[in-house]
């Protein structure tokens, strides 16, 4: 029974390796435009890449939609607003509203 060696529980494996310095890690955002508000307390978000094809290399646009959380309901549709990446809301909600940058 000496000869157990110490595995790594669930929770450091969990926090990424940060445990010692208490920091978390960088979380991502993405800026959009709010294409609908019509939920309470959340908005669909559509961001815009320009990616090279992969076999052309022609730049295409690539959209994609996120739900995120909007706790006081100001963003509007057409408004370009910054999201940041958060633990599961909900079904679809992994995102949550920062500021909204223009009107």
């Amino acid at each position: 029974m000496a000869d157990q060696t110490e595995q790594p529980t669930a929770d450091a494996a969990a926090s990424g390796g940060n445990e010692a310095t208490g920091a978390r890690a960088k979380r991502k955002t993405k800026t959009g435009e709010v294409v609908s508000s019509g939920m309470n307390k959340t908005i669909v978000v559509q961001t815009t890449t320009r990616v090279p094809h992969a076999k052309f290399g022609k730049i295409v646009k690539q959209k994609k939609k996120f739900y995120a959380h909007d706790e006081e309901n100001k963003a509007k549709p057409g408004d370009t607003v910054l999201i940041m990446e958060t633990r599961p809301l909900s079904k679809l909600k992994r995102w949550r509203l920062v500021d909204v940058v223009a009107k």
